[in-house]
């Protein structure tokens, strides 16, 4: 819906409005503020806009790959790990719980060190082995999503620096508005009191339309920006995400790949220590 300012607003920032000097000079000056404004607000976007491609930004984007990589792995070695630990603790507790109160405790303490010795030591070797696969390829798969999020981003900069080598002209353009508007509203200080000679009515005019012309297309510029701008940090984080998905798809074949042998290593091992618990008891 329509929302419409007073109509005074129109009448104290329109130069061709004015009838005196006075009047000429005072409506020129927010017309300035205006187009200096816009300049700044242009720049600023062009700012926010370049941000996200320097130093700082391009290698903690790396680094964040790199943690969350990182936590990933150490899930999955973690999870590898506790396989193995909660097969034996299960057997351990089963057969403990079956052994006779008498003598139990020194028997118990022989057999967790056969059990340590002959199978927990076998399967730690086991799951050091799967873990340090896993790690391998996934430093492979980093390495390679790390190259080409750098390339997807390195051409996503020069995009966006020629965008801002496009644009920074208009808000310079701005700026140079805003200092000849200045000048205007000077020398019609300057000028004293009183009806406005033809002459500073025609320089009024034609500023006055090119204002409205420059401060319509910088108006329309920074919206357009501020667009692209957003679409830029939706693809930086894109770009970021999709190199992370593509370490974790690769982490998920290699722990499915292994996965048949680690659970045979698991059961292999279950069966000797029940085997071992059995010959305990007699």
């Amino acid at each position: 819906m329509p929302h419409d300012l007073p109509a005074w607003v129109a009448e104290l920032t329109d130069p061709r409005r004015a009838e005196t000097l006075d009047e000429l000079a005072d409506r020129l000056v927010p017309l300035a503020e205006h187009a200096i404004d816009v300049s700044r607000r242009l720049q600023a976007q062009l700012n926010e806009l370049n941000d996200p491609f320097k130093r700082e930004a391009l290698y903690g984007r790396v680094e964040r790959l790199k943690a969350r990589v990182g936590e990933a792995l150490e899930e999955i070695t973690s999870e590898i790990s506790a396989s193995g630990e909660e097969r034996i603790e299960r057997v351990w507790a089963e057969c403990a719980g079956q052994a006779g109160p008498g003598g139990r405790g020194a028997e118990e303490r022989e057999l967790r060190r056969v059990l340590d010795r002959d199978i927990v030591a076998v399967l730690s070797r086991q799951q050091q082995e799967v873990a340090e696969r896993v790690a391998d390829r996934t430093s492979t798969a980093l390495e390679d999503a790390t190259q080409k999020l750098l390339t997807r981003v390195e051409e996503l900069a020069k995009a966006v620096t020629d965008l801002i080598h496009d644009v920074l002209p208009l808000a310079r353009e701005g700026l140079t508005l805003a200092s000849r508007i200045s000048a205007l509203s000077g020398h019609a200080r300057k000028t004293g009191r009183g009806p406005i000679p033809d002459e500073l009515k025609d320089a009024g005019a034609e500023t006055s339309r090119a204002f409205d012309e420059a401060v319509a297309r910088l108006e329309l510029e920074w919206a357009a920006l501020g667009a692209r701008s957003a679409t830029v940090r939706a693809a930086l984080r894109g770009a970021e995400e999709s190199a992370f998905s593509q370490v974790t798809e690769e982490m998920t074949r290699c722990v499915e790949e292994l996965a048949p042998r680690h659970v045979q290593a698991l059961n292999e091992a279950e069966a000797k220590a029940r085997s071992l618990f059995e010959e305990a008891r007699g």
